[in-house]
Formats: C-alpha cells, sequence, structure tokens
C-alpha cells in the first residue's frame, strides 16, 4: 500500500505536535525543526502545524473531563471553588491573548527561523536547570512529596488556591512561548513553579490553560489564513489533528507521571541536547 507522501507528512507532524505539546520542550519548535530537517515548504505548513494544535487540546478536554464538568456545575451552582478555578484560568489566558492579537505578524515572521528555536530549546534548557535547583528548593515544603508525611502548603495544592497575582504572573509566562521554541508549557509550568505552585499543579495548571489559548490561537489562524488552505488542505489538516490528539492522550498521561518522580530537569537536558544538535546542523547546511 503507497501512502500519500504528504498524507504521511501530516502524519508525522502530528506525531510531533502529540508528543511535544504538553512537555516543556516546545511543540512549534518541533515541528519548525521538523519542517526543517524533512526538507518541506515552511511556508506551506506554517498554519498547519499551529492548528493541529487543536487535536492535542481536545485530549485534555477527554483526559480531565470531570474536572471540567465539576467546575462547570459547580460554576451553576456558584461554589467558590468552580469560580476561583474560572477566575484563575481567565485572568492568566488575557495577556497572552491581548499580546499575540497585537504581534501575531512579527510572531508569525519568527516561525520559520529554526535558529531562534534552536537557541531557544538551549537556554530555556538552563533556565529549567536553574529553576529546579535554586528556586524551587526555597520553597521547600510546597515542593516535597505528599507521602512524606509533609504535605503540600494548602495555598499552592490546587488550581482554585492559587492566588489572583500568581495566576497574573504565569499568564504573562505563558507570553514568552510567543518566542518558538521557547515552550508554552514549559514557560507557564515554570513560572508557576517559580511562585511556589506544587510540580503536578503547575503542570495541570498549563494543561487547562492550554485549552482556551489554543483554541484561540487556532482559530485566528483559520480565519486569517482561510484564503491559503488550500495549499494544504482541510483533509490533512483533520488527519494532522486527529493524530495528534491520540498521541497527546498517551503522553500527557506518561509526563504527570516522569514529573511526580523526576521532576524537569531530564526534560531540560532534552532541550540542552538537542538544541545543540541543532545548531550544529544548521552551521552545517549554512
Amino acid at each position: 500500500m503507497i501512502v500519500d507522501p504528504l498524507t504521511l507528512t501530516a502524519v508525522e507532524l502530528g506525531i510531533v505536535e502529540g508528543v511535544t505539546e504538553f512537555l516543556p520542550v516546545s511543540s512549534t519548535g518541533h515541528l519548525i525543526l521538523a519542517t526543517k530537517l524533512l526538507g518541506f515548504n515552511a511556508d506551506q505548513w506554517d498554519v498547519f502545524n499551529i492548528v493541529i494544535q487543536f487535536g492535542a487540546i481536545m485530549a485534555i478536554v477527554v483526559l480531565y473531563w470531570r474536572t471540567f464538568m465539576d467546575v462547570l456545575q459547580g460554576l451553576l451552582r456558584r461554589e467558590s471553588g468552580a469560580m476561583l478555578f474560572t477566575r484563575n484560568l481567565a485572568i492568566a489566558v488575557v495577556p497572552a491573548l491581548f499580546l499575540g492579537a497585537l504581534l501575531h505578524k512579527r510572531i508569525e515572521a519568527l516561525l520559520s527561523n529554526a535558529t531562534v528555536v534552536a537557541w531557544s530549546l538551549v537556554i530555556g534548557g538552563v533556565v529549567i536547570i536553574l529553576i529546579e535547583r535554586f528556586i524551587v528548593p526555597l520553597y521547600g515544603i510546597q515542593q516535597k512529596n505528599p507521602a512524606s508525611g509533609n504535605g503540600i502548603a494548602e495555598t499552592e495544592k490546587n488550581i482554585e488556591h492559587i492566588p489572583l497575582g500568581h495566576a497574573v504572573m504565569i499568564g504573562f509566562a505563558q507570553c514568552l512561548a510567543m518566542v518558538p521554541g521557547v515552550s508554552r508549557s514549559g514557560a507557564t509550568i515554570m513560572g508557576a513553579l517559580s511562585l511556589g505552585v506544587e510540580r503536578k499543579t503547575a503542570a495541570e495548571f498549563s494543561f487547562f490553560l492550554a485549552v482556551p489559548t489554543m483554541i484561540a490561537a487556532s482559530a485566528f489562524q483559520l480565519f486569517t489564513h482561510r484564503h491559503n488552505l488550500g495549499s494544504i488542505g482541510l483533509g490533512l489538516i483533520g488527519i494532522g489533528t486527529i493524530v495528534s490528539f491520540l498521541v497527546a492522550l498517551v503522553v500527557v498521561k506518561a509526563f504527570v507521571a516522569v514529573i511526580s518522580r523526576a521532576g524537569f530537569t531530564p526534560f531540560a537536558l532534552y532541550r540542552i541536547i538537542a538544541g545543540v544538535a541543532a545548531l550544529l546542523w544548521l552551521h552545517r547546511i549554512g
């Protein structure tokens, strides 16, 4: 059975998106590098790379459907926990939506720059190591495993307990991901950790924050590039979206298990190795 090359490309990029969207390694950066490495036309696949993120986001809706339902029902009953949960997400998403709309042309100009991605991977990896090594220990009890008997500070244990000011700062941290290679999940998780939020809560806040952020980004790209979709087609976008959805379902569960045991340092080391390798390769091809 012969697979159409464009279909195979859509599947490959969908896998890359599903694997990397929620890891602190930059899904957009990996898609840009994959496009460059495999010799794809960057201008042709840019919109595809952004829109298929919708599939990975839907994986969060499926995996955490009970949380979303509990929040919705809590809002209808005007429960304080649900209202605070929603407030924190709503506040945190505003900076990225505002700056994304304001700077979208400059952001798009960077989407074909693989060198920016490579340097961002390296620098981001170093920053993660520094945060894990020097800042996280400052919070002591907040980051310890509850099984140790020390517990986790109540104000940082759940998303609804994150202070309003911290939610705002995490929202601004997310804006750093407008530079390709920085990683939206990495920026938000590291921002939360730097404020004393427990690892699992920081990761889940990043997951939930991705839903409104990436739905808005995908919808904006579809609208602004609606006249250029013919170069790829909705069919291939649909394939990439489905593949990214299925892969992300598996990756998110594994990611939460890994960070609970090993923290984020393994991802930082991967970023540095991948970034250096990309820089060497880009230098070689000139």
